[in-house]
């Protein structure tokens, strides 16, 4: 009896470091908002459990571990992830503070969403100028604060099949790379009526962008799901987007520096069964407000097959078709990723398209082929390119990517520069924990008919870049 007594005090003593840790946590209702805020913190930080259940699912299993990849999935755009994938996204800081008052268990109980992050970077680089074609670091040898993004979202349930769900987004972008994500009718001025002759971009150097709003409703009885969205989207096919933590690397290929961004209107997403999915939609065009008198009718269709082994993913799309003459950003753009995987910790994606516009002041007949826009008619403007990515897993907490691209602005219009450029980029990303990212990265860029780097001075650029990514 007394060797029991003992055992069960010395129990007690053992737990009770754990008992006042647990009460201490994110979930401790009796302390204040920054207390549960700094919990939070503190909980990520520690080890993931691997024995935690993953949720259910309609189809394969997902390809990746993210981390350390950005995603855990087959690109597929117009939808926050494939038909038949569950929500994956981590419970971040500010949800789990939020938990303990009204308003987080409203939320809670509603499947709606409080997130975001905050993205800065440093530079160095042979240019002195602008970095120009390579984003978002565009101005050389500085720190630059890129973006601070708040999202509220509900995801729809596209696991179950027995009814109709409903989901909508609003995301809230501030930083300098609104540069790159304004779209034309939607807070447009502060990017297109400010001109800002002494800096390698036009435009306020600060600004915001209400980057993507929409609604979604899924019909599970159409196929084997239809996702129906309106509103303002990311373009399609793109295996980079604007949001940092979505990317391999910190910057971006001269591919997707300059191709379409957002598009505005209706767009369906069908899953046939677990390897097709069909996607078509119409919108007013290229980063353009459906509002805007720049808007023009413009399809978009785009057809999504995964191998039966999970191991190759195969997207072509027609991201931009109409029959109008250019204007502000309405490109014709033909593209297609596939990608493949050769083990569970080595995949690669590699991306294509080819894009023009019809009847572009300053691109017809005697074109200087040195000089861009320097036609006294309008004509047809076209460029094409691939980038490669191929990218490792070290351990769950590390990646690496190697990017290597060729693009050919063939008369300029894109970049400002009728070259052809080819980059070769290698970057990491470290997780200190599942809210702070960090990723360090060396990169190499040519032109090879003009100088096209340091505003025309150069034919080469080098940079060095780090960014922090810190999740809330």
């Amino acid at each position: 009896m007394r060797t029991t007594r003992y055992a069960l005090l010395a129990a007690i003593c053992a737990l009770a470091p754990v008992t006042k840790a647990m009460a201490s946590g994110s979930d401790d209702c009796s302390k204040g908002f920054a207390s549960r805020f700094a919990a939070a913190y503190r909980e990520d930080a520690q080890p993931a459990d691997p024995n935690a259940e993953a949720p259910a699912r309609r189809g394969m299993a997902s390809p990746f571990s993210s981390p350390p990849f950005p995603s855990a999935e087959w690109q597929l755009g117009g939808v926050a992830y494939p038909i038949g994938v569950p929500n994956l996204n981590s419970q971040y800081p500010l949800e789990k503070a939020l938990a303990c008052n009204s308003v987080g268990k409203w939320m809670k109980d509603n499947r709606i969403e409080v997130y975001g992050w905050l993205n800065a970077s440093a530079n160095i680089s042979t240019s002195s100028r602008t970095n120009y074609p390579v984003s978002y670091a565009v101005r050389p040898n500085r720190v630059e604060f890129n973006q601070a993004l708040f999202r509220i979202e509900r995801l729809a349930d596209t696991v179950q099949t027995d009814h109709v769900d409903w989901g909508f987004h609003l995301d809230n972008l501030y930083g300098y790379d609104y540069h790159f994500t304004t779209a034309k009718g939607v807070f447009s001025n502060q990017l297109l009526n400010n001109p800002k002759p002494n800096e390698p971009l036009n435009g306020k150097i600060y600004g915001y962008d209400p980057m993507l709003f929409y609604g979604d409703i899924y019909l599970p009885h159409v196929a084997e799901g239809m996702d129906i969205r309106i509103g303002r989207w990311l373009s399609l096919p793109d295996i980079e987007a604007q949001f940092s933590p979505n990317n391999y690397l910190v910057t971006h290929s001269i591919l997707y520096t300059v191709d379409p961004y957002t598009q505005m209107g209706v767009m369906t997403t069908t899953r046939l069964n677990q390897q097709w999915t069909v996607q078509v939609g119409i919108n007013g065009g290229n980063d353009t407000a459906v509002w805007n008198h720049s808007a023009r009718p413009t399809l978009q269709a785009c057809v999504r097959y995964v191998s039966s082994d999970n191991n190759d993913m195969l997207y072509p799309c027609v991201n931009s078709f109409n029959n109008s003459d250019y204007n502000y950003n309405n490109v014709q753009m033909y593209v297609t990723t596939w990608g493949h995987r050769f083990s569970d910790n080595v995949h690669m994606l590699t991306e294509a398209y080819y894009m023009y516009g019809r009847n572009i002041p300053g691109y017809g007949e005697d074109f200087d082929p040195k000089v861009a826009g320097s036609s006294p008619y309008p004509g047809k403007a076209g460029e094409y390119g691939i980038v490669n990515y191929f990218n490792v897993e070290l351990d769950p907490k590390n990646m690496i990517s190697f990017r290597n691209e060729f693009y050919n602005d063939q008369k300029g219009q894109r970049t400002g520069y009728p070259t052809k450029y080819t980059s070769h980029t290698l970057g990491m990303t470290h997780w200190v924990t599942q809210d702070l990212e960090i990723r360090p990265e060396i990169r190499y860029d040519r032109s090879y008919d003009v100088n096209a780097y340091d505003g025309g001075r150069k034919d080469y650029q080098a940079t060095a870049i780090v960014d922090a990514i810190l999740h809330y």
